[in-house]
């Protein structure tokens, strides 16, 4: 699954939008539910399983540790964490651009503003309705879980990066590294963008001396969310093209 997939290059399509805009925002609903359910799926079955071994998805299990080590146990802990610390990230996007542009932060704020709020309120939602799991079928059950919530982000990722109307920071560092300094090579770029949320849970670490939702559904979004997402930009949606790419002059 990790092998290398054809590069996406730049071409004189990309420039532009060949889609409507009320296609567009279809696809960006659809993609930002999808995103955020698969991102509460890994931290909901991560902090369910005893002993915790599982983990969810790297920048979710980085930007939930820093936020409870700088919140506490706040209940709008998720939201402030991922509003926040991506609004960083959109500030480190426009340096790897060279270029600030509010219009692109504001973007990114207004991807992050709903994201935030459906991740709070389907981390509570399914807080609630899944128990703990203890025996080795639910177990079982959670890591398929675990790993198909890491399946939905990939995809999200895709469809959203795909119609580039408004990002999730993370995901555009991941487009400006793609595109701009990996020649097009998503799971390249998916690794190094990894970065940032390891510098956030070194932090983390320093604070409270521990990391939880890490485990091996981490590993598994580290080595494969980026395929996944290669692979979606093939099969999901397969007439959606990349519109409208800026990576920086």
């Amino acid at each position: 699954m990790n092998a290398v997939h054809p590069q996406v290059t730049l071409s004189p399509q990309s420039s532009h939008r060949n889609i409507s805009m009320a296609a567009s925002l279809g696809y960006f609903a659809i993609s930002l539910v999808i995103n955020s359910l698969g991102n509460v799926l890994t931290l909901v079955t991560s902090t369910h399983i005893h002993p915790s071994f599982l983990g969810s998805a790297y920048w979710t299990a980085a930007e939930s540790n820093l936020g409870h080590a700088l919140l506490g146990d706040n209940s709008l802990v998720l939201f402030w964490a991922f509003l926040v610390l991506g609004m960083i990230v959109a500030l480190l996007n426009a340096a790897l651009m060279h270029h600030f542009e509010w219009k692109r932060i504001l973007g990114n704020f207004a991807f992050l503003l709903p994201f935030s709020l459906f991740i709070q309120w389907f981390g509570d939602i399914f807080n609630r309705i899944m128990p703990n799991a203890y025996s080795p079928g639910m177990v079982t059950l959670y890591v398929i879980i675990n790993f198909i919530g890491v399946a939905c982000m990939g995809t999200a990722i895709s469809i959203y990066q795909r119609v580039n109307l408004v990002l999730h920071p993370a995901d555009d560092l991941t487009q400006i590294l793609r595109f701009r300094y990996c020649h097009g090579n998503v799971t390249l770029a998916m690794w190094f963008s990894y970065v940032p949320p390891t510098i956030m849970g070194i932090i983390a670490v320093l604070m409270t001396g521990s990391l939880v939702n890490i485990g091996i559904g981490t590993l598994f979004a580290f080595l494969f969310q980026g395929s996944i997402t290669g692979i979606a930009d093939r099969i999901v949606f397969p007439k959606l093209k990349h519109q409208a790419l800026d990576v920086g002059r």
